[in-house]
């Protein structure tokens, strides 16, 4: 697959560009990815998310849960139980962001060698 110039919105088209940095910024976020496939096989309480994804905190779950819910992309299911059980998934378009990650995870892994190569050499130039 080729892509053109054209392909890519760029700093002038206002609206578009704004929009793209948006959802690369969510995306880009320390946790997001983590929490997103973590989410990746269906239903997850929230307490189970953080023994999962090591080194979150409970603050900092909560606040990228609630940000991906508002997105849209993670659903809340609250169950009144006694404790109360919230479960967390990912929603229909929370789930089509699982191919893109994922072949970015790829990528990364494909080409971490490469890339801390080419750091070593321009540190020591």
């Amino acid at each position: 697959m080729t892509l053109s110039n054209t392909d890519f919105p760029t700093p002038s088209e206002g609206d578009d560009c704004r929009v793209v940095r948006e959802i690369l910024d969510l995306v880009g976020d320390k946790w997001t990815l983590y929490i997103i496939a973590t989410l990746r096989d269906g239903p997850v309480r929230f307490n189970e998310l953080r023994r999962q994804i090591d080194g979150i905190s409970q603050r900092m779950l909560t606040i990228n849960l609630r940000g991906l819910e508002r997105d849209g992309l993670v659903k809340r299911t609250l169950f009144p139980t006694i404790p109360p059980r919230v479960d967390y998934e990912l929603t229909e378009v929370g789930r089509t962001l699982l191919a893109p990650v994922m072949a970015l995870v790829m990528w990364a892994n494909s080409n971490r060698e490469s890339i801390q190569d080419a750091r070593v050499r321009f540190d020591a130039s």
